[in-house]
């Protein structure tokens, strides 16, 4: 295994540290299906996703329904809501909090592009990224239902928070747009846990849920107005279940089956 030595800057004002590459995870470890600490991560995930799909989806319907026209607002419609900036913020201040929350339970993926990408750099095994994924799914399956059942009355004509491609937009625009952001969200997240990094670096305290939640808010901005943006996969596919369109499930069946495509360029 490589071994990396901190040098310490000149005056000495902190130690050495050795750095030893932790082994890969095995692809199939049956022994890991009957420990509990892999239900109670399962769990961690489920219940995380849960949380971020009704405050994200509440949010993208409060602020159609404060901004429409023909609603209540209609004076100042133009003027309501949290707009763009606070969607986005409502994302990645999310995806701080229940990193920040989860991460010494499950390591906070709450996203199935995260997990995977994972996977491929042997982070975790292939029984534990499936019930990931698995978990998130239904989570935000189930956190989209909440939305729905407490917005009845706005849910469907607000777009059920599903993403979709936005006139004037092409398909290829809309798949180039999720790849280069689920790539960033990817990229910072193996940035922000790199423990080579922390070795060497730890006279620099990084909270590592922070730069991960900038990253999906900075992604936001920009492709929000182009797909809504969907770089988490199980985010798209539940809204999508739950507001069941067609044309939802066609942007976002084009849409995900390039997602793997962002973690291998």
């Amino acid at each position: 295994m490589a071994k990396d030595i901190e040098a310490a800057p000149p005056g000495g004002e902190y130690g050495a540290k050795d750095y030893s590459d932790p082994p890969p995870a095995p692809l199939f470890d049956a022994e890991e299906l009957t420990k509990w600490s892999l239900y109670r991560a399962v769990i961690a995930e489920f219940v995380a996703t849960l949380l971020f799909l009704y405050i994200t989806v509440a949010t993208v319907i409060g602020y159609k329904h404060q901004a429409d026209p023909a609603g209540p607002n209609a004076a100042d419609a133009a003027c309501s809501g949290v707009g763009i900036l606070g969607i986005a913020w409502a994302f990645g201040g999310m995806i701080f909090v229940l990193v920040y929350c989860t991460a010494g339970v499950s390591g906070g993926h709450i996203n199935p592009a995260v997990t995977f990408g994972l996977f491929l750099a042997r982070k975790v095994s292939l029984v534990r990224a499936v019930l990931y994924i698995i978990a998130q799914c239904l989570g935000a399956i189930c956190g989209v239902g909440l939305v729905k059942g407490f917005q009845s009355a706005f849910y469907v004509r607000y777009g059920g928070g599903a993403n979709e491609l936005s006139a004037g937009y092409s398909k290829g625009t809309g798949l180039a747009a999720e790849i280069i952001g689920t790539f960033v969200l990817v990229y910072t997240v193996f940035s922000a846990t790199d423990p080579k990094r922390s070795a060497r670096d730890s006279h620099v305290p990084v909270l590592a849920p922070l730069p991960i939640g900038f990253a999906v808010f900075m992604v936001h901005l920009a492709t929000i107005p182009i797909t809504g943006t969907g770089i988490n996969p199980a985010r798209s596919f539940g809204a999508a279940v739950i507001y069941n369109n067609e044309k939802a499930w066609d942007d976002h069946v084009r849409t995900a089956t390039y997602y793997p495509m962002s973690l291998l360029i």
